[in-house]
């Protein structure tokens, strides 16, 4: 089974389509059950052997490889046993060379706030379809242009005896040429701050981090954003976490592991009526060792939530660092 990783006068943004497959050095063979879309791409992470009992994120770097600007209606993503999750995001320029595979400075906690987390998964298939209908009878995409800079952070753990050899497989469908369509966006927080003192695991060490976010209105329309995916991310940690709207509660989840999100598929999907986001991160610490924020899930902790929207005016959406908008 699948499951989610994850009108207004808006701007309409318009198709271009094509098959493509990433050529990448020691990609595993293509999964029959797997194919590329035959509109839009596919890229495949290269293998990576995981030994026994060994927890570690990787950072796979690439230029998307559709030759014309395309416009994403769905993504889906297979991970081999052994991935826990999977994040997209795409960057502004090349934070390493593409095709490069590393585990140094993986992902975003480092200060580098150019990338946009753009789908994820924590499930072996999953999938994230966009709203075929804005509410005015246009379909609602994310605009990927020709050879765009990202990457797919992949937090793999081995579990069994014997060395496994992970992967991870992402398909973004496209619309055909010519579809006009409503930009949408993500919307991301990100505590930077969190500092969790040693504990034990009969006596663990709790803490809590919150922030509050303004939900700009739309620069096109001046109306407030529509909301169609709602989550948060956290790591291993992490027991508690929730957003709210004002006194409304939006997400609440005690997993960490697999938090679920809030959808909304149809009109009039979900406005914040407050203006603000409240998001907040509850943590039990049961290790001899002082944890903080970090990309390692082994190690380190976060504190995010994320959500996707339309209209985007830009698709680049809105990222939150702590309390204050950075764009």
């Amino acid at each position: 089974m699948r499951s989610l990783a994850i009108i207004l006068a808006t701007p309409m943004i318009a198709c271009g389509s094509g098959g493509y497959v990433n050529e990448v050095p020691d990609a595993p063979a293509a999964d029959p059950g797997f194919p590329p879309p035959a509109h839009g791409f596919q890229i495949v992470t290269p293998n990576v052997d995981i030994p026994p009992g060994k927890e570690v994120t990787y950072c796979f770097y690439f230029h998307t490889p559709n030759a014309a600007d395309v416009v994403v209606q769905r993504w889906a993503s297979r991970m081999t046993p052994g991935s826990h999750h999977m994040i997209l995001y795409l960057t502004p320029t090349d934070q390493q060379t593409p095709g490069t595979l590393s585990t140094s400075l993986c992902g975003i906690a480092n200060g580098s706030f150019g990338p946009v987390w753009t789908y994820s998964a924590q499930s072996p298939d999953a999938e994230l379809a966009l709203p075929t209908d804005d509410g005015a009878g246009h379909p609602v995409g994310q605009s990927i242009r020709a050879g765009q800079s990202g990457f797919i952070q992949m937090h793999y753990l081995n579990a069994t005896d014997a060395v496994i050899h992970a992967h991870v497989a992402l398909n973004a469908y496209t619309y055909n040429d010519g579809a006009q369509v409503t930009p949408a966006g993500p919307f991301v927080t990100f505590y930077r701050g969190i500092d969790l003192a040693p504990g034990s695991p009969t006596i663990p060490t709790p803490g809590m981090v919150s922030g509050t976010c303004p939900v700009p209105n739309d620069t096109t329309t001046g109306k407030s954003p529509r909301f169609y995916v709602m989550t948060t991310h956290t790591h291993k940690q992490g027991v508690h976490s929730f957003i709210k709207d004002g006194p409304s509660t939006v997400f609440d989840t005690t997993s960490w592991e697999h938090p679920g999100a809030a959808t909304w598929d149809a009109a009039p999907f979900y406005s914040f009526t407050s203006g603000t986001l409240f998001y907040q991160c509850e943590y039990s610490n049961p290790n001899n060792y002082r944890i903080q924020t970090g990309d390692s899930a082994a190690t380190d902790e976060m504190c995010m939530a994320v959500g996707y929207y339309f209209p985007a005016t830009d698709g680049k959406g809105h990222f939150c660092l702590n309390s204050l908008m950075v764009y």
